[in-house]
């Protein structure tokens, strides 16, 4: 069986995973944002073929239903947009906007949704709280790769922020430290994965 395949956005939120990956695991970077997280992805699977992809990473929560620190396995991927849920924009009926994890870990399912950009107003976030608790904005490109190529999928996230004009500087205190914590939580599960 090929080695899974562990992405992260960037080096940070790997916690160390990079120097020091899990038997079994591959590990490596995708880059901001979901076009950049698809690419990377298909390339990566092209010349690797790993028998199951993981992304991990940080999130922001929306609202209570997730707390700063809380660690979720992501049960589907959303694309979506503030224009479209307001109405502002549409999108054409035959696109794919959602794409279910085909793996999962025992930390709470969460489905979450991935807008083009990082939210910063409350009345945004109350929005998006309708298509999912978390935010993330990688998730949706990897999860298209994986899926065009038949290869399984999942995601453990650790929340390190609200949603809202204040998530950047609570995100730049906390993405270290629940990097770290997720990473720790991830390790043994990682090695009974093999």
């Amino acid at each position: 069986m090929a080695d899974g395949l562990l992405l992260a956005a960037f080096p940070p939120e790997l916690a160390g995973l990079d120097a020091d990956p899990p038997p079994g695991w591959r590990v490596a970077l995708t880059g901001v944002g979901a076009l950049a997280a698809a690419v990377a992805t298909a390339r990566l699977i092209a010349e690797s073929r790993p028998s199951r992809i993981l992304f991990t990473g940080t999130c922001g929560a929306y609202d209570g239903r997730l707390a700063v620190g809380e660690f979720l396995s992501a049960s589907a991927a959303v694309a979506v947009s503030l224009d479209v849920l307001s109405g502002r924009a549409y999108r054409p009926e035959v696109e794919v906007t959602r794409w279910e994890a085909t793996l999962s870990f025992p930390f709470p399912r969460r489905a979450v949704a991935v807008p083009p950009g990082i939210t910063v107003h409350a009345e945004g976030a109350a929005l998006l709280a309708a298509v999912a608790p978390a935010e993330h904005l990688e998730l949706s490109g990897v999860f298209a790769a994986a899926h065009a190529a038949g290869v399984p999928v999942g995601a453990v996230l650790g929340v390190a922020n609200r949603v809202g004009p204040a998530a950047h500087a609570e995100w730049k205190a906390n993405h270290a430290a629940v990097s770290r914590e997720l990473v720790a939580a991830l390790r043994p599960l990682l090695a009974q994965e093999r």
